[in-house]
């Protein structure tokens, strides 16, 4: 791959422009083979010839060679492949590791979003997911107590499909705020990257787990990790489906906790903010936001996009080529 100075084309094969350089062989080989056909004769004097005119096809003749040549060279010119690039004129690098904390308790199963609040995370958070191809990407869950459900990777399909198969009774159930921020972290604690984030959705107050919120706070604190946390709930009430004492699961109205004075706190020390979504609309744009704020610098080097220009000389050199064996055996067929 060879840049040209200056433009954003590049040639992917140059060394197929040395082919060039047989041109000028080729231009010689051929003067000696058209001399060695010429035939002589001996005239007292060639005054008579002078005042003749050339021919109109005997004068035109030579540009049939030319049609040939610059059908070479642009043959040769494709060959090199180039190549219009994206390349940025600022080129840097700042990664961003982030993690997603879902909590998985069966409030989640609250029917204030639709078709229910875990439903509406999850297709959220696959948009976000799929909008930022060039960060890495964790999963983390939790509710009585937390799981990691997937390291942070650039696999983002893998991602996408942890997603998709998460759904409530995974875990025991409770609300383990403090677990799920410290599993969070721990899978960030070795990452090398510039800005490390974690995405910390919930819709309940805190009430199991060994580690206490605080605890897990100061651990994001020491290892330089800034949450985003998201209150997720409508105000007042809310739909739940219980079970009622036949075993049958109905919906009962229900009010709607959530720790917001914690969340403001760990979003607050950590350097994040924090979010209250109470519907899917306002989740959406809470998702937004947070992508707003934590914007990848990309490296254009490294995610380098091409756009092939072969063709339009291939096709200009077809083009004349065959222009120039039609002249050859129509209009020039009697000289040639």
């Amino acid at each position: 791959m060879m840049q040209i100075p200056g433009t954003h084309i590049a040639l992917h094969s140059p060394a197929y422009l040395l082919l060039l350089l047989c041109i000028p062989l080729w231009l010689w080989i051929r003067r000696r083979k058209q001399l060695s056909r010429e035939m002589t004769f001996h005239l007292s004097t060639t005054k008579t010839l002078a005042s003749l005119p050339d021919a109109p096809k005997v004068r035109y003749r030579k540009w049939l060679h030319y049609l040939r040549m610059a059908a070479l060279i642009l043959f040769c010119i494709a060959l090199s492949r180039p190549q219009q690039t994206n390349a940025p004129d600022n080129k840097y690098n700042e990664g961003i590791d982030i993690v997603l904390s879902m909590d998985l308790s069966t409030s989640m199963l609250a029917e204030d979003f639709k078709p229910n609040r875990i439903e509406a995370a999850k297709e959220v958070a696959e948009h976000f997911v799929m909008d930022r191809p060039a960060d890495r990407i964790g999963l983390v869950v939790f509710a009585g107590e937390s799981f990691t459900q997937a390291p942070i990777t650039t696999d983002h399909n893998v991602i996408i499909e942890q997603l998709e198969n998460l759904q409530s009774g995974m875990l025991a159930d409770g609300t383990a705020i403090g677990m799920g921020l410290a599993t969070a972290v721990d899978r960030l604690r070795s990452s090398s990257a510039k800005s490390k984030v974690v995405i910390l959705l919930t819709d309940g107050v805190n009430n199991s787990g060994y580690i206490d919120p605080q605890t897990a706070l100061r651990i994001a604190q020491t290892y330089k990790v800034r949450v985003y946390t998201v209150g997720v709930g409508s105000k007042g009430t809310a739909m739940y489906p219980v079970q009622d004492a036949s075993g049958r699961m109905r919906t009962q109205a229900m009010p709607v906790q959530i720790d917001e004075a914690l969340l403001t706190e760990i979003a607050q020390q950590t350097g994040g903010k924090y979010f209250r979504a109470t519907d899917n609309a306002s989740l959406k744009k809470i998702y937004n936001e947070i992508d707003q704020l934590e914007k990848s610098k990309i490296d254009g080097s490294g995610n380098m996009q091409y756009k092939e220009w072969y063709w339009p000389f291939a096709l200009l050199g077809v083009c004349l080529l065959a222009l120039e064996l039609l002249l050859s055996f129509t209009v020039f067929r009697s000289i040639t």
